[in-house]
């Protein structure tokens, strides 16, 4: 498992004569990286920008399906009202839909709205992610009510119970719902290839699709870029490890 990510590491940093002819390349140097630094010479590919949309749309969307999931995961799982069961069984049920056969509606209703061809294309389709809510509802289930009530008693809210009690409870699986939801925005590909034309808006996994066409002659940059798509993956990984375990460890319960 490591052998490819140690591939695409040291052919981001071989010289360009060497890149994809030899493993272990004899010098190292920084050229691919300062050629997405500086845009390739190529105003229409600006790579900066486009890995700060794909920071952007990945950072807000994972947010809004932590902060969504928890506060839908909660009513399902503490509060109860009429057509509870229902709204469980329509998630689950949507779970397993495949997701492509959306594509189309969702696309239409976005070109309606006027959001084609904006970072908001991108965003608000993917701010409600029902395995968040999935994991959220299960996971409140299993915390003491008594908790929840002696909060009441107190004169809590409801959102300030999720946001000041259940969220700082519930870290583990929080960090497991966050990596994933992360990992699986950021490695979005179709849906922003439909509703993104504008070089200014596109993320950094659409922009190095295009690499593929004119700009196939460049590898090592492709490697480069390549760095820089796994770098946040890794590092959130690593932030957030200790709570990830105890979080998968409650998932395989």
């Amino acid at each position: 498992m490591v052998i490819p990510y140690l591939y695409l590491l040291l052919q981001s940093l071989a010289p360009w004569d060497q890149v994809d002819k030899t493993f272990f390349p004899t010098g190292l140097t920084l050229k691919s990286y300062q050629w997405l630094w500086t845009g390739g010479g190529y105003e229409a590919q600006p790579w900066l920008s486009a890995l700060f949309n794909s920071v952007f749309v990945s950072a807000v969307d994972s947010f809004c399906m932590v902060a969504i999931g928890a506060i839908v995961g909660y009513g399902l799982s503490i509060m109860e009202f009429r057509g509870k069961k229902f709204i469980n069984g329509f998630i689950l049920f949507q779970m397993f839909y495949p997701g492509i056969i959306l594509l189309v509606p969702t696309f239409l209703v976005i070109r309606f709205l006027g959001l084609y061809n904006s970072v908001w294309a991108m965003i608000i389709p993917r701010m409600v992610g029902l395995w968040a809510i999935f994991m959220y509802t299960g996971f409140f289930r299993s915390i003491n009510m008594e908790v929840i009530e002696a909060a009441r008693l107190d004169g809590a809210s409801e959102l300030s119970i999720i946001f000041r009690i259940m969220l700082p409870i519930s870290r583990s699986i929080t960090s497991v719902i966050f990596l994933f939801v992360f990992m699986d925005r950021w490695t979005e590909l179709m849906w922003d290839l439909i509703v993104v034309k504008d070089p200014a808006h596109q993320t950094l996994n659409v922009l190095l699709s295009t690499m593929f066409g004119p700009y196939g002659s460049y590898p090592g940059p492709l490697y480069s870029a390549g760095v820089l798509l796994t770098f946040p993956i890794l590092a959130l990984f690593i932030i957030f490890s200790r709570n990830f375990v105890k979080g998968v460890q409650f998932v395989l319960r």
